[in-house]
C-alpha cells in the first residue's frame, strides 16, 4: 500500500505521476530545454492533479532567470519618486515580473548596500536613482555592470558610466521656470536649493564649481537658473543662491536671510519640495502674502500644489512616464545586452497657477 505524501509535492512527484522522467518534468515545469508537446500536456495534468507549485528560487538556478527585478530609490517618501516607482511597477507587473524596492534614503552606503543585497538576489536587472554624483564614487554601479548585471539610471545621470539613462531636462526646465518670472518683471529671484558648500561662493565661477557636487538633477536646474539670468542680462547674485545642508530647515533658514537683504527677492524657484516646504515656513514667518509679496515656482507638481492658497505654479515632470520607460529600457536591456547604451529625455512642463504675479500689479 503506497505510504501517504508529506509536505508540497515535488518534480519526483509529478515525474511519477505523469510516468516520465524527472528530467522531462523539470525541463516543463522550469520552461527550459525542449520537451515535446504531448509530453508537456502530460507533465502539466500532473502538475495539477498534483497541485504542484514552481520553485522559483531553485528554477532561476536553473534557468539564470528569475523574473525579478530590482529597484533602488534615493526617497521612496518622496511623492515624486513614488510616482516615479508607480511606472516601473506597472510596468514590471504588465510583463508577469516581481519589483524588489530598496530606498536608500540617499545615503551613499545604504545604496551600495542595497545593490549588493539585489545582485545576491538574484534579479534580472537593476533600476536606480543614484546618490552618487560622480563616477569616482559610483564604484558599486560600474561593478554591477562589469558583473553583467542590466543597469538602467532613473532621473539622475553618470554619462561616464556609459549606461542607459532616463531623464528630464533638468536645466531646461529650470530656465523656463526662472525666464516665467523675469517676464513677470522678477529681477532678483532666490534660488532655493543650491550646492551643499559650508560656505557661500564669493564668485560666479565658485558657485558653478561647487556646482559640480551637487546630483545631477541639482547641478542641471542650477545652470538653467544661471541661462534664464544671462538670457534676460540679469547679473547673478550669489546672495540670492541657498547653499548648505539640503533640509527643508536649512531651505528655510536661506530664505529667511534672502528676505532680510537690503534688497531682498521679489521671487524664489524652489528645485525640491523640502526647498518649497521651507520656502513657504520663511514666508509665513516673515508674514509676507504670495503673490501680493513675493511670486514663486516650485518643481514636482503634486495634487497638494493645486490645493495650495494660493495654488502654485509648478514644473510638472512625467513622473510615472519616467518610471515605465526606465522599465521598458530595462527589459529591453535584459533582452539585448550587446545594444548600445541610450539616454532617454523626456519633455516636462509649466503648470501656471496662482503664485506669480508680475511686479506691477504688486503692492510691496
Amino acid at each position: 500500500m503506497p505510504q501517504p505524501r508529506t509536505g508540497a509535492p515535488t518534480i519526483s512527484d509529478v515525474a511519477r505521476e505523469a510516468g516520465v522522467g524527472r528530467a522531462t518534468a523539470a525541463r516543463t515545469l522550469g520552461g527550459y530545454g525542449y520537451v515535446s508537446p504531448a509530453m508537456q500536456d502530460k507533465v502539466l495534468a500532473a502538475a495539477e492533479r498534483l497541485g504542484y507549485r514552481a520553485n522559483a528560487l531553485a528554477r532561476s538556478m536553473s534557468t539564470g532567470v528569475t523574473h525579478t527585478i530590482g529597484v533602488i530609490i534615493a526617497d521612496i517618501g518622496n511623492p515624486f519618486f513614488a510616482g516615479v516607482m508607480r511606472g516601473i511597477s506597472d510596468t514590471a507587473r504588465a510583463r508577469g515580473v516581481d519589483t524588489l524596492v530598496i530606498s536608500s534614503h540617499e545615503h551613499l552606503e545604504e545604496e551600495v548596500s542595497a545593490m549588493n543585497t539585489l545582485i545576491n538576489k538574484r534579479v534580472d536587472g537593476i533600476i536606480l536613482s543614484t546618490s552618487a554624483r560622480t563616477a569616482a564614487g559610483a564604484g558599486h554601479i560600474s561593478a554591477a555592470a562589469a558583473q553583467g548585471i542590466p543597469v538602467v539610471l532613473v532621473d539622475r545621470a553618470i554619462p561616464e558610466l556609459g549606461l542607459d539613462e532616463v531623464v528630464i531636462d533638468n536645466r531646461a526646465a529650470a530656465r523656463l521656470a526662472v525666464s516665467e518670472l523675469i517676464s513677470a518683471g522678477h529681477q532678483r529671484i532666490g534660488f532655493v536649493w543650491g550646492p551643499p558648500s559650508a560656505h557661500r561662493p564669493a564668485v560666479r565661477r565658485e558657485l558653478v564649481d561647487a556646482s559640480a557636487n551637487n546630483l545631477f538633477t541639482e547641478g542641471e536646474r542650477l545652470e538653467g537658473y544661471l541661462d534664464a539670468l544671462d538670457d534676460a542680462g540679469l547679473p547673478c547674485d550669489l546672495d540670492l543662491v541657498m547653499v548648505g545642508e539640503k533640509t527643508a530647515e536649512h531651505a528655510k533658514a536661506e530664505v529667511t536671510r534672502m528676505l532680510e537683504l537690503e534688497q531682498p527677492p521679489t521671487a524664489l524657484f524652489c528645485t525640491e519640495s523640502d526647498a518649497i516646504v521651507g520656502a513657504l515656513r520663511a514666508i509665513r514667518q516673515a508674514r509676507l502674502r504670495m503673490p501680493e509679496d513675493i511670486s514663486l515656482i516650485g518643481f514636482d507638481d503634486n495634487p497638494w500644489a493645486e490645493v495650495m492658497d494660493p495654488p502654485l505654479s509648478m514644473i510638472a515632470q512625467p513622473m510615472h512616464e519616467l518610471g515605465a520607460r526606465a522599465a521598458d529600457k530595462l527589459f529591453e536591456r535584459i533582452d539585448s545586452p550587446a545594444h548600445a547604451a541610450e539616454r532617454i529625455t523626456l519633455d516636462t512642463g509649466l503648470i501656471r497657477r496662482d503664485s506669480v504675479r508680475a511686479l506691477g500689479h504688486q503692492t510691496r
